[in-house]
């Protein structure tokens, strides 16, 4: 029952336990202890909203940035990723395979702004071999809700 309560929580971290308990044959009860132990043992972390910004007045850039670097003797990754996600423009941090190591999402107010946390907080590090920046332009997906629906054609077709 675990993993279907997880499945419908990450697809819509609304429901209520009574929903989730209609849906999955069970009671209300049994929910909530299921819920409370998932968060105990932190596999339950947080529940969060997807918004769409550019539907805001907000103004910001999101960047993904790319890092290689040399990981520390009996730490591997992880010390360079815990010094990383310390600070508050960085909004997710993954180890990854292929050309480099670790992946940052970061958000600042500007452009310049972002360059400059890239060039005075990441780039000097002594683990950092090398940076690559990329500027989120548009989101069309995120966490599998889509942003931009396809406009219908509402044009109608002419014969001669």
């Amino acid at each position: 029952m675990q993993e279907k309560i997880l499945r419908l929580l990450e697809n819509d971290g609304n429901y209520t336990n009574e929903q989730l308990a209609t849906m999955l044959d069970t009671t209300p009860q049994k929910i909530a202890e299921q819920i409370a132990k998932m968060r105990e043992k932190g596999i339950i972390l947080k529940y969060s909203a997807i918004i769409d910004w550019e539907k805001t007045n907000r103004e910001f850039v999101t960047a993904r940035i790319e890092l290689r670097v040399t990981p520390q003797r009996g730490e591997g990754f992880d010390k360079v990723a815990e010094r990383i996600y310390q600070y508050p423009q960085v909004k997710s941090v993954y180890l990854m395979s292929g050309g480099y190591d670790l992946g940052v999402t970061i958000e600042g107010k500007t452009m310049k702004e972002v360059a400059l946390f890239v060039a005075e907080k990441l780039a000097p590090m002594e683990s950092v071999v090398s940076t690559k920046t990329h500027f989120v332009l548009k989101k069309y997906k995120q966490n599998g809700v889509i942003f931009c629906k396809p406009q219908k054609d509402e044009r109608r077709v002419i014969t001669l």
